[in-house]
């Protein structure tokens, strides 16, 4: 039998995860219970099955695990309404960004078990990305259970909370980038005579193959690189020139920015 999931707000990273657990089977449409304010949000999850509470009340006391997938500066207020009715046999995972585990843990009371999840949007397509950290109150299978559903959509890393903020500015924010990095591989395809269509859609896949490349063969990506760079040849003329662009302490500051940027947040 699957879990018995809930989601308390039903934006695009709830359909996402909603979608994803269904298609892989830890968990159906049918055992998902689901609350949020929007009419054509509660419409879409229940033609998939999924019931629609009335009251967030309602959702916790149907499910095993409830997902928080509501803006970050709304979850401790929320936490606050739903502690009477919070207790140790249902696990809260909290997908909001920035929001501290001790923040949730004041709101939601003692004993409430919470995981905090820093997904990416490549979730969207079954390619998640992501970490999660455990609250005092989690157990090794509160972990596991968390890790299970969300291996449904891509890789989720346990990591300490300290390293969440690295996390965001490596994975979380680490699409937006790439995006730029497509986009300018394609500008430069139109720039040497291809149409857009063409470049653009070598570009994706490029990327797409290539950290396919690193994820399936385990390689460093150095010894990758070094396999497709022929002595005197077209790959390591570009190589050159991305070094002297300085390429790659822009992707680390890049990196380190947002990390900063996300630990600021935290704190305000």
């Amino acid at each position: 039998m699957g879990l018995r999931v809930g989601f308390v707000g039903a934006g695009q990273m709830a359909e996402a995860l909603c979608r994803g657990f269904d298609a892989a089977g830890v968990a159906k449409c049918v055992d998902m219970t689901i609350i949020d304010r929007n009419q054509p949000r509660r419409d879409l999850f229940a033609s998939w099955g999924c019931k629609i509470g009335a009251s967030n009340e309602e959702v916790v006391k149907n499910v095993d695990v409830v997902f928080i997938s509501v803006k970050p500066y709304a979850v401790a207020d929320l936490l606050r309404e739903m502690a009477p009715f919070l207790g140790p046999n249902v696990l809260v995972v909290s997908i909001a960004a920035g929001v501290t585990l001790a923040t949730m843990e004041d709101a939601a009371g003692a004993g409430v078990p919470i995981m905090r999840v820093m997904p990416n949007t490549p979730c969207l397509v079954g390619c998640l990305a992501g970490a999660m950290s455990k609250g005092t109150s989690c157990t090794p299978e509160h972990v596991d259970t968390t890790a299970r559903l969300l291996g449904a959509v891509g890789k989720c890393h346990e990591v300490p909370e300290s390293k969440m903020d690295a996390v965001t500015g490596v994975s979380g924010s680490g699409p937006a980038y790439i995006y730029q990095v497509i986009e300018a591989m394609a500008d430069g395809g139109v720039l040497a005579g291809l149409p857009r269509a063409v470049a653009q859609d070598l570009a994706a896949r490029t990327v797409m193959g290539a950290a396919k490349m690193v994820l399936e063969t385990g390689k460093h990506p150095g010894e990758l690189k070094d396999a497709v760079t022929s002595p005197g040849g077209t790959t390591i003329a570009a190589v050159h020139h991305l070094e002297k662009c300085g390429v790659r302490a822009a992707f680390q500051g890049a990196v380190k920015a947002a990390a900063d940027r996300a630990h600021e947040l935290s704190k305000s």
